[in-house]
């Protein structure tokens, strides 16, 4: 047997799609969204042959139909440091801190992810990664009680946490024990129709915020989604019904845009399902509702001046109207939106010129002319000596992915909670720092400079 080791791209790759064949099965609607997505895809680029060169130039064109983001919440700190040593194994790292308090839900929040450009182009899956805030439950009672069913259960299998701990000692996994710990794995994720309270707990929790339900009462963190990654999300959003699917009324993030910006996420009303409630002698046959479709148009990413910009602008719209999740006032919202955002340029060398974006660099082929070696990247470009593209944004929104939230936990969730930030404690519970988006982005970005320059000088030569 081989004790040859595999790529931690390939292991991602071997977990993303075993992920997404388990949620196909027990989501039936996530592969009519997966079907649904690859149709306007295929037709987006089919009428735009232009960008599919440009994507297929930058080597992004095969990892659009590979691309998925997930999104599990935690409970305990023990939890979340596991997760991020089992999520090492394939190369996935803890990026950016997102408070979703801010917006009414009670966890705060990670993505791990892959870093390096060739890892994002091999796979970039994703998983948003929130843990429950305990800590703003004000009922002191139910608090203590939600701590100690948090505390006896056990979300990973001996077994995977074995195999975790071989891949550290080993600098990694052979194939065969690459499988395995897929396997193994997934049952971290897989959804049981058992609860671990009583009905009565349940309810309780519930009433406290159906979030915090859907963490305690359960003996995993279920994945409650798999997001495909859309070329054109307003398309897929007007195509919905007709598949069969009701959207929610509002695609969460920025308004339609000739350059896109950031993330843009829809998704389809969350499923209520089965669930058996037991408290040792009696045995309840009840419902929850957690798990929903959900998809993505990614943007460019943006610096922080233009994520300063964004969020002012958002702010903004909101301060007059706050879309509702009942989607009775999605029209007015997005015209205001759309007014607002008139105010971000929207034109690539706008962004560029203003800072407000990330661009990757390279050398065109056109010759340096005489003079041109002392000129700065923006004059470059503007001579046609260099390209620029915008940097994808590999990351989220916290606003955005509350609003996803709140928009199949019921209205009631938004006034629950006030911000309340604590990235020290969540770095803690982690047992590492969270990677500054950024600073990724700004190193990128640089990098792909110092090659382009490099390059123009060796065809001066």
């Amino acid at each position: 047997m081989s004790d040859t080791k595999i790529s931690r791209d390939a292991i991602r790759t071997l977990f993303s799609r075993a992920m997404s064949a388990m949620y196909k099965e027990e989501v039936p609607a996530y592969g009519t969204l997966l079907d649904l997505v690859r149709e306007v895809n295929n037709a987006t680029l089919a009428a735009d042959p232009a960008e599919k060169t440009r994507l297929q130039d930058l080597g992004e064109l095969d990892r659009i139909s590979e691309e998925r983001h997930g999104a599990i919440r935690l409970g305990t700190a023990s939890e979340l440091a596991m997760m991020r040593r089992l999520f090492a194994v394939m190369g996935m790292y803890p990026v950016g801190y997102y408070d979703l308090s801010v917006a009414g839900v009670p966890v705060h929040s990670t993505a791990f992810r892959p870093l390096e450009d060739a890892a994002l182009r091999h796979n970039p899956f994703r998983v948003f990664t929130s843990l429950l805030r305990l800590d703003l439950i004000e009922d002191e009672d139910l608090r203590a009680e939600a701590q100690s069913v948090l505390d006896t259960r056990r979300i990973y299998t001996d077994r995977c946490v074995a195999l975790v701990e071989k891949a550290e000692a080993d600098g990694g996994l052979t194939e065969a024990d690459a499988e395995a710990f897929v396997a193994e794995a997934l049952e971290t994720f897989r959804w049981h129709a058992e609860a671990n309270v009583s009905h009565a707990m349940y309810r309780r929790l519930h009433d406290a915020h159906r979030l915090v339900a859907d963490v305690v009462a359960f003996k995993g963190p279920h994945i409650n989604h798999l997001t495909p990654r859309t070329l054109d999300i307003d398309k897929v959003q007007g195509l919905m019904p007709e598949w069969k699917i009701t959207p929610k009324a509002v695609i969460e993030g920025p308004p339609p845009r000739k350059v896109a910006i950031l993330l843009r996420q829809t998704s389809f009303k969350a499923l209520e399902e089965p669930v058996t409630y037991a408290d040792g002698e009696t045995t309840v046959e009840g419902s929850h509702t957690a798990r929903f479709g959900e998809i993505e148009q990614r943007g460019m990413a943006l610096t922080p001046k233009g994520q300063a910009l964004y969020d002012q602008l958002l702010a903004e719209t909101r301060a007059v109207i706050t879309p509702k999740a009942d989607g009775s006032n999605a029209a007015e919202y997005m015209a205001k939106l759309s007014e607002v955002f008139a105010a971000f340029p929207d034109d690539l060398d706008g962004i560029r010129n203003e800072g407000l974006g990330y661009f990757r660099y390279s050398a065109t082929g056109k010759p340096l002319a005489e003079g041109d070696a002392t000129l700065d990247a923006a004059a470059l470009v503007e001579k046609g000596v260099l390209r620029a593209d915008p940097i994808i944004y590999e990351d989220f929104l916290p606003v955005s992915a509350a609003g996803i939230f709140q928009s199949n936990l019921g209205d009631e969730a938004q006034q629950a909670f006030s911000g309340n930030p604590n990235r020290d404690m969540f770095e803690r519970d982690l047992g590492a720092s969270v990677v500054d988006l950024h600073q990724r982005y700004a190193e990128a970005e640089a990098a792909s400079l110092n090659r382009a320059l490099a390059d123009l000088t060796r065809e001066d030569a």
